[in-house]
This record gives C-alpha cells, structure tokens and sequence, in this order.
C-alpha cells in the first residue's frame, strides 16, 4: 500500500537490492579495490566493521561479478564450528565427500585446492562471515590449510569478514603467524552524514520517485538514529514511509522518523 500511495514502483530499501542500483559508498569503494587487489594476488583478506555497514553486501557484489568458470566460491555463514566440522563444511563446499579422520580431510581439501588451481585453472574463494566466531583452534588450521608448496604460492582467496574485535583477536600473540599472512585488510567506517541523503536520494529515483519526500530535518533525525548502519537506515526509511503513507502525509518530517525509530526500537 505504501508503495503505491508514494509512486514507488518497487521497494529500494529492502535488502534483496539489485547491485547495479546502489550507490556506491566510500566504504564501498574501498572495499572494492582491495578485493580486485585480493582477486589478482590471492591469499587473505580481512574485512571488519560494525554489523549493518555493508560487509556481506560488498563481498557479495565481488562474488557477484566473479567468472562462474575460473573461480568457485565457497560462503561459510556459520563459524561458531569445531575444527572438524569446519573441514566438513569446508568440503561439501568445494564439492567433496569428507572423509571421517580429521587429517584425512585436511588433506582431501588441499589437494582439491591445488587440482582446481593447477589443473581446471579454477581459483577457489573461501569466504568465512562472522569470524570473529571462530575457535583459535580453526584459526590455527586455516595457516595450516593454506600452506602451500613451503608457502611460496597462494593458491586460494581467503575471506575473513567479521566485526572490529577480530582485529584484536587476530592482534593476540597465538595467532601472530595467520595474521602475518593476511595481504589486505579493510575496516568498514559505516555511511556517511554526507552519503546518507544522497543514498536516500538515489534509491527512491531508482524506484521511480523524483518529488522529495523527506524534508531536511527528517533526514538528520534519520542519520542521527542510524549511526552509519545501512541495515538500520533501511530499515528506519521503511518504516517512515510505511507511516507517512498511513497518516496520508506529504513528506516525511522529524515526528515521524522519531515514531518510526519507537515502533523499531519496541520489535
């Protein structure tokens, strides 16, 4: 209904997005380079920030825009796991049928890695969300995992996207060795006060939208309530308009972003 009543040929602010009609943020951007630097080097990347800036969105536009045929990606959203269940999953991605021991999938994974590389010229990207998860124990063996050749070679893309304190686990003297070989990382800042209006702006023209709808007090409210989470912009916008619509209103204004930041803060 709301939709409908502001001229919205679709909803922009849902999470499902077509890539091509998002405005690309500085975090965006930034995110962008180092996962081409990342794509023509290979090896680990690390990729932290607050949750709802935008991590999952931009390693998705990346894994997006990937040659089905020279690379094979492998998302692992579960990373509260034990090492053998990690190797289990880590298998069943790649394609395999994990063997019981431990060592044994160990090594089913890295001949994999190194017959997909060598052999097919498929580059394997392994993509773990939520690290900051992850057992020390797992962490171990991902140094382990992606040794390759008395590690002269990077055979793989390694993805590790969490929040900030995986920075400072990585940080620990345990894990000094897997964070030395990390070859670029990335800590998302969230949108910005000058980027939230303009990406409000771009997303209700790619639904059809040119009349403003919020007026400029609202939008401060609405940058003030988000604090630089797009999940949490989006989801406010939603909610504004989905009321605006209700009470037949114009524009949106600062006592509607404030009723809509209530109902969302009360779910």
């Amino acid at each position: 209904m709301y939709k409908s009543y502001w001229g919205m040929e679709f909803n922009p602010f849902q999470k499902e997005i077509s890539e091509k009609q998002c405005m690309e943020t500085k975090d965006f951007k930034q995110a962008k380079g180092r996962f081409e630097y990342l794509k023509n080097t290979r090896g680990i990347g690390l990729f932290t920030g607050l949750a709802g800036v935008g991590k999952t969105y931009a390693m998705r536009c990346f894994t997006t825009g990937l040659n089905s045929n020279l690379y094979k990606v492998v998302y692992i959203p579960l990373s509260t796991v034990t090492v053998p269940e990690f190797y289990r999953t880590l298998a069943y991605g790649l394609g395999l049928e994990p063997a019981c021991k431990k060592i044994d999938v160990f090594n089913q994974i890295r001949d994999c890695i190194v017959t997909l590389v060598k052999n097919k010229k498929i580059v394997p990207v392994i993509i773990i969300d939520e690290a900051q998860y992850l057992k020390t124990d797992v962490l171990n063996d991902i140094k382990l995992l992606l040794n390759f050749e008395m590690d002269s070679k990077n055979h793989a893309i390694f993805i590790l996207i969490g929040q900030p304190v995986l920075n400072n686990i990585l940080s620990k003297q345990v894990h000094e060795a897997l964070k030395q070989r990390i070859i670029i990382s990335y800590n998302f800042e969230g949108i910005s006060r000058e980027e939230t209006a303009e990406y409000i702006l771009t997303r209700l023209k790619s639904c059809g939208v040119t009349t403003p709808i919020f007026d400029a007090n609202s939008i401060e409210a609405i940058i003030s309530c988000s604090n630089g989470s797009i999940r949490k912009l989006n989801n406010l916008v939603e909610k504004c308009l989905i009321l605006g619509a209700t009470n037949k209103v114009e524009t949106i204004n600062t006592e509607i972003v404030m009723i809509a930041q209530n109902e969302i803060e009360l779910t």
